[in-house]
């Protein structure tokens, strides 16, 4: 009797905690389930939601976000988890949760609606009001619980958008010039965004925004400006040393709040990261510098020791821990102070930290380095601060895998092999375990939680980044089993997102068009254009090259109208337009000089495996060099490509 009466209870307790929760608690998204106890009645992105609120005749109210989003997080404490705010949207509006992640083309759509609205990019959270035809009431991002300053209040608004019957007219507000493509165009549209203080882009916050840099750099080795690639370095040195990058455990933050690059949101996210690695990798190659190559190996340490479980890299850690954001990454001014005592380069340690050693963010110390190196006593300070931090909780960890940011992890590894041969092992066992979870009967996922079942298809920019992870691989080992997996993929994407000459990002009836603009990382689209470019001289084979140059035409409206937003569309131009060599000589040939390749000036180098030992110098259409020797190539490229363009 005794054993029934628990049975009851338990029971009882277990539907009484089902039903505080909402309907995201049936989701796998991390984020959507950090949402399940809401009181406010989210549903998930479907069919069913948008049936629920043409039944009821309901708006909907769209919150788009990520797990491991700062200001989603200030959101759903302040509005999300009130029950005053809750009862409103729940008798008013049907609520739909997005984690924009998992749905990276549904985001697409709206943060585009939101730029033709408001004629600047939006962000996360977005909020979005509309009916069920996805026509717009309202659209913004963070909205405070009550009015402020910058924004009318949830209280405020929720009631008035229940009543509106006005749409937002979605006309865009920036107006274009189309610009004249040619290398001068395509130079100044970034060099007049250049930041000559600081470095980098922007005037309030800063990203990396690497597509800019790789564009900018390829510009300088295809000009010869010396300037351009100095531009570049300078912004490599300062993201390097300011508080962009932590200097206790390694990897690069999401973003600084500042222009100086010296304050992060604290976030760590992994496309950052490899992005990060393969252009400090090339930077080295072209600099020797010792810096980039210290940046690559501790970024790619702290990622297989945070972020990495069974072969594969889960996708993001947050800013926030014990209640504030940067807790987990700062210091007391005294913890500094009192480690310095002891250091024998305690005075050049004070110089390079300037006044960032009595705190730089509320009151805490967040490590700059005001120098063009890390001064002497770096590697002391460091290992004592880790000691520090070794207490302390690391903060929440999004733990689903992401193919698309996996497969850009595997192929910077692949870049980075040069400088330790176990980068290559690395990537070899990502390779197979990415390919392992993500790739099911001949059908590409786009992510999932390990040891669970994935289920949703991969986007169009899955198949890109996994397609090039795939050549980056070929091109270090020649297993021509990676080049006959990378050509099936393509020609699935074209399958899947190729239609009528457009490129779209799924293929799921929510038909998004794939615009090039890059941002946080690199565009789907322009890395897919790209790789068709380098199968048409890898494989010979001129289908590819028509493809691309169809893409480009079709998307030449958006180059020539945002040279500086869609840079790797650019570069995918350039390539077209100038061509790659490709080096084809015998595997141990091309291994032996592995390294050197690298280091060539020309930008735009292609390697292929072949059976004799001579090497060979080709663009798509003919071959201008064959010699036993492999010296003096950058010469021999110069000279027969000024030549023939």
């Amino acid at each position: 009797m005794k054993n029934i009466y628990l049975f009851i209870l338990v029971f009882l307790i277990s539907c009484s905690s089902l039903e505080a929760q909402n309907r995201l608690y049936l989701e796998s998204s991390p984020y959507l389930l950090q949402h399940k106890e809401n009181p406010v009645d989210w549903m998930a992105w479907g069919e069913e939601a948008f049936a629920k609120a043409k039944k009821e005749h309901k708006k909907i109210f769209l919150s788009i976000g990520y797990s491991t989003c700062h200001w989603c997080h200030v959101m759903a404490k302040e509005s999300f988890e009130d029950k005053e705010i809750a009862n409103i949207l729940n008798k008013n509006f049907i609520s739909i949760k997005v984690d924009k992640e998992e749905m990276p083309h549904v985001d697409a759509y709206f943060q585009d609606i939101y730029h033709k609205l408001h004629g600047k990019s939006g962000g996360w959270p977005l909020s979005v009001f509309m009916d069920t035809e996805k026509k717009i009431y309202y659209i913004s991002t963070y909205i405070p619980k009550e009015d402020k300053s910058y924004s009318k209040g949830l209280l405020t608004l929720l009631p008035e958008i229940a009543a509106t019957k006005s749409y937002m007219k979605v006309t865009s507000k920036v107006e274009q010039k189309a610009q004249h493509i040619s290398l001068k165009s395509l130079k100044n549209s970034l060099v007049q965004e250049y930041d000559d203080i600081y470095g980098g882009f922007g005037r309030n916050k800063k990203f990396p925004q690497v597509a800019k840099l790789n564009f900018m750099l390829a510009l300088a080795q295809l000009t010869k400006d010396t300037k351009i690639q100095k531009d570049v370095f300078d912004t490599l040195d300062i993201m390097a040393l300011r508080g962009l990058y932590d200097h206790v455990e390694g990897g690069f933050f999401r973003y600084t709040v500042d222009v100086a690059w010296e304050i992060p949101h604290f976030e760590k996210m992994l496309y950052t990261q490899a992005e990060l690695i393969d252009i400090y990798t090339k930077a080295y190659y072209l600099s020797g510098k010792k810096l980039y190559k210290d940046i690559v190996v501790e970024t790619i340490e702290m990622l297989e020791k945070r972020f990495m479980k069974e072969n594969l890299y889960w996708s993001a850690s947050d800013a926030d821990s014990n209640h504030q954001e940067g807790y987990y990454f700062t210091f007391l001014p005294q913890n500094v102070k009192n480690i310095l005592k002891n250091n024998r380069y305690k005075k050049d340690l004070e110089d390079a930290l300037e006044f960032s050693i009595e705190g730089n963010f509320e009151d805490r110390v967040h490590l700059n380095f005001y120098t063009s190196q890390r001064p002497k006593g770096f590697e002391d300070l460091r290992e004592k601060l880790q000691k520090i931090r070794e207490k302390r909780e690391y903060p929440f960890i999004d733990k689903k895998i992401n193919t698309a940011w996996n497969a850009m992890m595997i192929s910077s590894l692949y870049k980075a092999a040069p400088l330790n041969p176990k980068y290559a092992l690395l990537a070899e066992n990502h390779l197979k375990a990415l390919k392992k979870m993500m790739l099911k009967n001949g059908e590409l996922y786009h992510q999932g939680l390990l040891n669970q079942k994935v289920k949703q298809k991969a986007f169009l920019e899955d198949y890109a980044f996994f397609i090039q992870a795939l050549l980056s691989g070929y091109e270090y080992d020649y297993d021509k089993e990676k080049l006959v997996l990378a050509e099936y993929l393509l020609n699935q994407a074209l399958y899947k997102f190729y239609k009528n000459g457009v490129w779209y990002l799924s293929q799921d009836g929510f038909n998004v068009r794939a615009y090039p603009k890059d941002k946080y990382y690199t565009s789907g689209v322009s890395v897919i254009i790209n790789e068709l470019l380098k199968f048409a001289y890898i494989k010979g084979d001129l289908k590819y090259e028509v493809l691309a140059g169809k893409s480009l035409e079709d998307l030449q409206n958006t180059l020539e109208k945002g040279l500086s937003n869609a840079p790797a569309l650019a570069l995918a131009y350039m390539i077209h337009k100038y061509g790659f060599v490709i080096i084809k000589s015998s595997n141990l040939n091309l291994k032996r000089n592995f390294l050197y390749i690298q280091q060539l000036t020309y930008p735009f180098i292609l390697t292929k495996e072949t059976d004799y030992d001579d090497y060979l110098l080709c663009t798509l259409r003919r071959c201008f060099f064959k010699d036993k020797k492999f010296q003096n190539i950058d010469k021999i490229i110069d000279e027969n490509l000024r030549k023939y363009h």
